[in-house]
């Protein structure tokens, strides 16, 4: 057991901000906590200082963010290019926004889509619509066809805002949405494309639009109001739209804020996309509810990373796993000097997490694990390389997340012979579950517009009778210090380019456009690349599928980071049992040519084909020399 603790203790002292950190060896007790778990309590303790003070106030985040511009409404919210935001100009811009869709009937409880690029006016226009009670759908912009369709029509939305740059995602999906309001958001300035057939041009009425405070409205707002909708793939195929209310919102922007210590006077860089949790919430919340400066990209680049950071003066960036490999990878002509003490993010892999954090000189990374839906959020506040969150074992009941023993093939936690679930040890891989309670804010769980949905992520009578837990679907396992690590991802759903991708929609899609029913879609590991690239099985015994038609339909009916890069032509695949014990084998083969004694296939960006995969082409895979597909600079 000695052993087993120096050994553990060492690891905290592989990067460079770790090695003036005193760990005792001897790990801790009750009552001998190493610096990590004061730190954690002190943090922690912070967090819901805030959480309880808005609560007691009914507070919501236009409140907040009112009371913010009148304490320094010429500080800079948003850099953006060559633009600067103050927190005066934001508040202006968004209350023409909450004044023109009131004159254009919006009532509190509505719902408006946004579909634009990143951008301020983006975040402006949905706390615009939230100061008047209308809650914002945050499409993601990859999508197109049936999943845009859906995205659209699940969170009940009345209008939809979009960009010029998305005319034509839209013009496809026309006949499915005749019924909706449509205003076009010119992002270009200097340029004027011609309209949507009958869209407004929002950019034109919202010069026009009233640029009065709407008080009232505000004070209505209620801490539970909906004010979001964020997409996140699940294991039941099309997006799912996650509600965010206030108090949601507040949780994921200030407990960040306060567990990795923002300063008031730091600059945050925020490359990654709004429509999600991290840019989109827990980046540009940094400024609307902590009063801080960020600096927003309209889509990451590796090329100009680093000389954003020093045009901006940035002191902290974001980052998810791909954007550190990217970084990583990138030609050093590009390394500039910076003032970039710390990054937080999540999906960074302990084998580059040194040399990263070495070669960039940053001196803390602040690893976080979390869903946009989830109440057991974790966050590593001190540097342990790979760790995704630190919660010391005497803090459990203040922030009550356990992992529970699952089955390995379905991920479906197991009941013991009393019918309570098992909790895991040490080392012990697990489902994470965080337990749900409608009397603080920092456990609750607001789930789907899809109730259905929001009931399946619901565990009941977990340890004791009548007690509710979320269920992450996610396993993770932690050590004897209390450090989380994540595992591995359960049911039909795998990451790649940093986001979540839905196994059951795609085999849907393949079976629209290929017409074989039977296929299986999986992840596969690929050297040198962040989570897992797709792969589909497909019978096709006849081998008449034609894969250049199959590849444009992949194009038309999903997003880049959704189509699969590799195929598997079979002759049959055995459908008894639980389905899912194929898939595993699949996975455990995925496209090892040594293995596999079907036809793979290999999608060649360049050419926009599958092409098979040879030999040759196998091993530079395999040497990283090749990489899959991906969208970033």
């Amino acid at each position: 057991m000695e052993e087993k603790k120096r050994s553990g203790a060492a690891r905290y002292c592989t990067v460079p901000s770790c090695k003036n950190n005193s760990v005792r060896n001897e790990g801790y007790s009750f009552f001998s906590f190493p610096k990590q778990t004061d730190r954690a309590l002190i943090r922690f303790t912070r967090v819901n200082y805030y959480l309880l003070k808005w609560e007691r106030r009914n507070m919501t985040l236009p409140k907040v963010f009112v009371d913010i511009v009148a304490k320094h409404p010429h500080k800079v919210a948003f850099y953006f290019e060559d633009d600067i935001w103050s927190f005066q100009r934001v508040d202006e811009y968004s209350n023409r926004v909450a004044n023109f869709f009131l004159s254009e009937g919006y009532q509190r409880g509505d719902c408006v889509a946004l579909l634009l690029e990143s951008r301020p006016e983006y975040i402006c226009l949905w706390l615009g619509l939230s100061k008047i009670g209308v809650k914002a759908a945050l499409i993601n912009t990859n999508l197109t066809g049936d999943s845009l369709v859906h995205s659209i029509e699940v969170a009940g939305s009345k209008a939809v805002v979009f960009g010029s740059d998305f005319k034509n995602a839209l013009k496809d999906i026309q006949p499915k949405i005749v019924n909706l309001k449509k205003y076009q958001f010119n992002e270009n300035i200097w340029l004027s494309p011609p309209l949507f057939d009958d869209a407004k041009d929002l950019r034109t009425c919202l010069k026009e639009a009233a640029m009065d405070a709407v008080t009232e409205h505000i004070a209505k707002g209620n801490l539970k109001d909906h004010i979001l909708y964020i997409y996140t793939s699940g294991t039941t195929g099309l997006p799912k739209a996650a509600v965010i209310t206030n108090v949601r919102y507040m949780v994921m922007a200030v407990g960040l804020n306060k567990m990795v210590a923002v300063q008031n006077n730091d600059c945050i860089y925020d490359s990654l996309p709004l429509y999600h949790t991290a840019g989109g919430i827990v980046g540009t919340g940094q400024a609307l509810l902590c009063g801080g400066t960020v600096a927003i990209r309209k889509k990451f680049s590796a090329t100009n990373f680093w000389k954003d950071c020093v045009k901006y003066r940035c002191t902290i960036a974001q980052y998810i796993g791909e954007t550190c490999r990217y970084l990583l990878a990138a030609d050093d002509k590009n390394l500039v000097k910076h003032n970039v003490r710390a990054m937080f993010g999540n999906g960074l892999k302990a084998q580059i997490w040194k040399p990263f954090a070495e070669k960039f000189g940053i001196k803390e990374i602040f690893e976080f694990y979390g869903a946009t839906e989830s109440n057991s959020n974790l966050v590593n506040i001190d540097s342990t390389v790979g760790a995704v969150g630190f919660v010391p074992f005497y803090a459990r009941f203040l922030y009550p997340v356990s992992l529970v023993q699952c089955d390995e093939v379905t991920g479906e936690p197991l009941r013991d012979v009393n019918g309570r679930y098992i909790t895991c040890g040490e080392n012990e891989p697990g489902v994470l579950i965080g337990k749900i309670s409608t009397l603080r804010a920092v456990n609750q769980f607001t789930g789907y517009a899809d109730k259905v949905a929001t009931e399946k992520k619901i565990l009941r009578d977990v340890f004791n009778e009548g007690d509710m837990y979320f269920n992450t679907g996610d396993i993770l396992m932690y050590d004897d210090f209390g450090y989380f690590y994540f595992k591995d991802r359960t049911g039909d759903t795998f990451r790649w380019k940093g986001e979540n991708v839905s196994t059951s929609e795609i085999e849907a899609v393949i079976s629209d456009i290929a017409h074989l029913s039977d296929a299986v879609v999986y992840g596969v590991e690929v050297p040198g690349a962040e989570g897992k690239a797709g792969m589909a099985a497909i019978v096709d015994q006849t081998r008449s599928l034609d894969l250049e038609q199959f590849a444009e339909g992949l194009r038309k009916h999903l997003p880049v980071y959704a189509q699969p890069i590799f195929i598997r032509l079979m002759d049959s695949v055995e459908l008894t049992g639980t389905f899912k014990l194929i898939k595993r084998d699949l996975v455990v083969e995925g496209f090892n040519i040594d293995i596999v004694k079907d036809d793979i296939f290999f999608y060649d960006v360049k050419t926009k084909r599958f092409v098979p995969l040879t030999r040759e082409l196998y091993e530079l895979i395999m040497k990283g020399e090749i990489s899959c597909p991906d969208n970033f600079d």
